[in-house]
This record gives structure tokens, sequence and C-alpha cells, in this order.
């Protein structure tokens, strides 16, 4: 892999300001979708392929209307970096451990100290992913998929201009329709759910309590004009699909209701229309996180292992090879950058840690270099893989800090969230780099951009959540905002602070059984043979929908199934405009969520 050469008096621009700027416009349009999603689902979006879409648009329109210079390939990179570090912001916590702790302990951040500490978090990643792109780039050239998808798309947009406003003209059709459906229903007419027409017998203690049949609405099995979560469906794929479809049948018809009539979990208000989520949950949580943490950490610690076989294969060639690999770069970050950031991060870290939470010195400067160990491996992970493992970093985290400082939850959620958070946003980060690295970009412009970006995420993703969620206790974890990450972040602080006793009725059981079962899937998807693991259901995304409300499930289902059936019936067009439109979809929706939070704080 060669780099960049050296920057001429010839060369296309690259860090102008207008690429800056674009990137933090069109950053800050894209981070409430990421915020929005996290919060229903616990997943976000990659928006390196959408910022460098709508960007090419804005400006190819620009050069028609009023003369603007042509919008280089290289701007455009900056440009999707700066948007793409915006919109990964949640990493720094913001869907996950932040609630938790308002959750726990009743402690909630104002909007200026949010913003500070999401971008210290933030900022933390972005230095350490500067620190490792020489060695995972350079010389062990390790592929980080995402950034090669990036990269080729780009390439194409550029070669083939027309075809890129197609998929831009479909990406805003997609939006403009899955906006208007969600503001219909939330302004002008409520469309209903459509139950699905069966029930089923009830008995035990549920008969005692005189409830005679718990019926589907019930259970969640509607059908909910919910676009964002087709959306969602077309973008995971049918396998991923498929398994929520399973953990939801599991969960919700199976399990929920034999939890209920064992009298082990709650039933909610005794009407055949009423959805008993809230209530429910709190019993189905325990099998459905164990099930995702054991899986996570079972395949993080698999994807490292062959992560540590590719480097010592690596590590094979011959002398000269690495020599002339390492002479290769002629354009780097400035080492003085790197030593600078990583030592004002660390300071910063440390700061942030105990004015706002009162962790001790020793234990946040311990988090902070925690933070560049798991960094390191998340980037390994993730460019093997292309799968960025934040649910498992978080859990490592947390179980480190439960032995650092015991019983305070506090420490364990806000130091964690530093680590993992940190990890997340380098690893997030390696993948631009690799764009960058792909398409002839200078790095150091990339990280200006990068820090650019996560600046522009801090103010706009920390608004966003305290527009969306100004009652985390309250609201979250609820039918309207299942926040699945948040129930793990905080059901791991529960268990690590109080111990199991604490647990409902056959709870501990049923996270023995949730964790062998992800114990097993994820051995399976990882050791079996190509053609069997790609039939192994996912275990992270059947634990999932233990948390989601079914009808989350069954939308994602049927997002994934239209997708491999538009796939089959028409591969070009599905080529092209598959994911423009899944994402549409997605940022349509999320959008008018966020206005509509907005106009009902501004107007009640």
């Amino acid at each position: 892999m060669t780099e960049p050469p050296p920057l001429t008096s010839t060369s296309p621009p690259q860090a102008t300001v207008r690429s800056i700027i674009t990137g933090m416009v069109i950053g800050a349009v894209l981070t409430p979708c990421n915020v929005y999603s996290g919060l229903k689902i616990g997943w976000s979006f990659n928006m390196s392929i959408a910022a460098a879409l709508l960007s090419f648009a804005f400006w190819k329109v620009g050069e028609r209307a009023w003369g603007a210079r042509p919008w280089g390939m290289l701007e455009n990179n900056i440009n999707q970096t700066a948007a793409s570090s915006s919109a990964s912001i949640i990493s720094a916590g913001l869907v996950a451990p932040i609630p938790a702790l308002t959750m726990l302990t009743g402690r909630s951040l104002t909007y200026p100290l949010l913003v500070g500490w999401v971008f210290v978090v933030s900022f933390l990643g972005v230095i350490v992913a500067v620190g490792l792109r020489r060695q995972m780039l350079v010389r062990e050239e390790l592929p980080f998929p995402a950034g090669i998808a990036t990269a080729e798309t780009m390439r194409e947009i550029y070669a083939h201009g027309r075809e890129a406003v197609r998929r831009v003209q479909v990406l805003l059709g997609a939006g403009i329709l899955s906006a208007g459906l969600k503001l219909i229903n939330d302004f002008v007419v409520s469309i209903p759910r459509l139950r699905l027409p069966w029930s089923i017998a009830s008995g035990g203690a549920l008969k005692a309590q005189g409830i005679t049949s718990v019926s589907a609405a019930n259970l969640g099995f509607v059908f909910d004009p919910s676009l964002l979560m087709i959306g969602f469906g077309a973008i995971i794929g049918l396998r991923t699909g498929i398994s929520l479809l399973l953990g939801a049948v599991v969960a919700w018809a199976w399990l929920g209701p034999w939890a209920l009539a064992q009298g082990w979990a709650s039933p909610g208000q005794a009407d055949g229309h009423a959805f008993w989520f809230g209530s429910m949950v709190k019993w189905l949580l325990w099998p459905g996180v164990s099930m995702m943490v054991v899986a996570a950490l079972t395949s993080f610690a698999l994807m490292l292992r062959r992560a540590l076989h590719t480097r010592r294969r690596d590590a094979n060639r011959t002398g000269e090879e690495e020599v002339r690999r390492a002479n290769r770069a002629a354009s780097q970050v400035p080492a003085r950058w790197f030593i600078a950031g990583f030592a004002a991060a660390l300071v910063l870290g440390v700061i942030a840690q105990r004015t706002l939470f009162g962790i001790d010195p020793v234990t946040g400067a311990i988090a902070v270099v925690l933070s560049f160990l798991l960094a390191v491996v998340a980037a390994r992970v993730s460019g093997e893989t292309g799968i960025t493992p934040i649910g498992a970093m978080g859990k490592i985290t947390q179980l480190s800090f439960a032995v650092i400082s015991p019983a305070n939850v506090t420490s364990n959620l806000m130091s964690a969230n530093v680590t993992g958070g940190a990890a997340g946003q380098c690893a997030d980060m390696m993948h631009d780099f690799k764009t960058g690295l792909l398409l002839g970009a200078e790095p150091r412009f990339q990280a200006l951009a990068q820090v650019f970006g996560v600046l522009t995420g801090s103010l706009v993703g920390a608004a966003t959540y305290v527009l969306l969620v100004p009652d985390p206790s309250a609201m979250l974890i609820t039918p309207e905002w299942p926040a699945p990450a948040v129930a793990t972040w905080k059901a791991v602080a529960e268990v690590l602070q109080g111990g199991l006793a604490h647990l409902p009725a056959a709870a501990v059981p049923a996270m023995a059984i949730g964790a062998g079962a992800g114990l097993v899937l994820a051995l399976a998807q990882h050791l079996a043979p190509p053609r069997w693991s790609r039939w192994v259901p996912s275990a992270s995304a059947v634990g999932l929908a233990f948390v989601l409300p079914a009808w989350n499930s069954l939308s994602m289902f049927i997002g994934a199934l239209l997708a491999y059936v538009i796939g089959r019936l028409s591969p070009s067009w599905a080529e092209r405009f598959l994911i423009a439109a899944a994402a549409g979809l997605v940022a349509g929706e999320s959008l008018a969520g966020v206005a509509g939070a907005m106009q009902r704080l501004l107007f009640g």
C-alpha cells in the first residue's frame, strides 16, 4: 500500500474551507439520525457514503447555478471524513453509559458539560487513530472494508457523475417519504398499528389475576407504520433480519408468556390492546443481555485470534520487504502531533473524569491508558472483519473497572465510557484513514477534518440527546424508546454493583441459558464451514430482540426480506440504489422525529 505523494503547487485541493464547512454541515444533519436510531434499536449507520453523495450533488448544482469551482474527489474525502466523524459521536456514550448513569443514580449532565464530555472521549479516539495509522494501514495493510467501500463508491461517482445524482435523488425521495409518514403520524392523524389476529390462553399466575388470554398486541406482535425499521432491515441483511424475528418469537411469543404464567414477570393493563413491554422487559432483558454479552465477547476473542494470526503471518515477510514498505511513507501525520494530542487527551480525560464524576486521577489515567490498549485491539478487529466490537469493548471495560473501583457504579460506567468510547471512535476513524489512503489524501488534513467533525458531533449530538430524552429515567427502556444499549450497560452495572441477589425471580437460570446460547451460536458462526456458518442465527441479533418491541424486529425482518427479493429480481438496481433508498428511509424518519421533538419542546 503506497502513501500519497507529497503536495505540490499543482496538487488538487483537499482541506479547503468549503470542504471542512460542508463536512460539518452534513455531519450536523446526519448526526441526529444516529442518535435517534441508537436510542431506538441500539445501532447506528455509517454515514461516509451518504455524506459523499450529498456533497457531490450539492456542489454539482452549485457549479451550474452559481459557477462554483468543481467539487474535487479529495475535497469530498475531507468532507466525508468530517461528516462521518460527527455522525459516529454516539460511540462516546450518548446512547449507552450516559443515560444508564442517569437511570441508576439520577445524575445527569447539563448541555455544556455533556458537550465537553463527549468531545473529550471522542477526541481521545481520534488521537489514538492518528498513532495507529502508519502501523495498521501502511505496514500491515489491514483491509478496513468500510473504508474500501467508501473509496470505491467515490471513484465510481466521479467516473459516472450522473449516477451519483440519481443515487442522491433516490436517497432524498426515500427520505421525504419516510419523513412525511412520520410527521403525518405524529401531527395529523395517528396511523394505528395492525394487530395480528391471534392470542394465547393464559394460565398459572395470569389466570389467578383474572386474565384469561394474552393477545398478540399484549406481546407486541403488530405491524408498525415505521419506515425507519424497514430501512434498517434492508441494510442489515436477511440473516440478521431472520435472527431478529427468531429472537422476537422466542422472547415475546414463548419465553415471555411462560414467565408471566409462572409469576416471574408482571402483565400490564388487562386490555387486549395494551402492550406489556415495560413490565415484561424487566425480566426478559436478563437472558437477552446475557446472550448478547457472551456472544460479543466470544466473537471478539475469536476475531482477535484471527487478527493475531494474520499479524504473525505478515511478520514472516523478509526484512527487505519490511524496509521497502516502511520507506513508502512519504507523507505522515507528524509524530509531534500525536505526542502533543495524546498528552492533551490524557490531561483532559483525567480532569473531565475528576471534575464531572469525582473519579480519582489514578483511575482516570488508567482509563485513558487502557483506551489506547483496547483501541489497538478494536481497530485491529475492525480492520480485519469490518465489525467494530463496541459492545464487547464496553463489557470488558466495565468488568475491568469493577475490579479497579468495586461497587462504584459511577466509576464503572463513566471510566468504561472513556475507554470503550475512545476505542469505538478510533476504529471508525481508521476506516476514514483507509479511504484517504486509497484516494491519495493527506492524512494530516484528514486528522484535522476529524477534529472538526468530532466538535460538530459533540455540539449537535448532545443537543439531540437532550431534546429527545429530557427525562431518561422515565422515557427509556419503553416501547417508544427501547434503548437496548442503555439496558445492557445498566444491567451489567447493576450486577457488578449489587450482585445476583437483586435480580428478578428465575432470572439467574434464564441468564445462564441465554449465555450458553450466545456461546454456542458465536462459536458455530466462527468455526463452522462457510457454507454452514451463513445459516447460523446471529446471537447478537437474537439477544437484541429480547429488549426490543416485537414489532421492531418484525419490521426489520420485512425490510431485510424485501431487500433480498429486490436483489434477486433486479440485481443491478439493488446494487446501485438499494442502500441509498434504505439510508433515506432511516434518515427521513430520524430527522422528522427530531423535528417533532423540537416542535413539542418549543410549542408544547
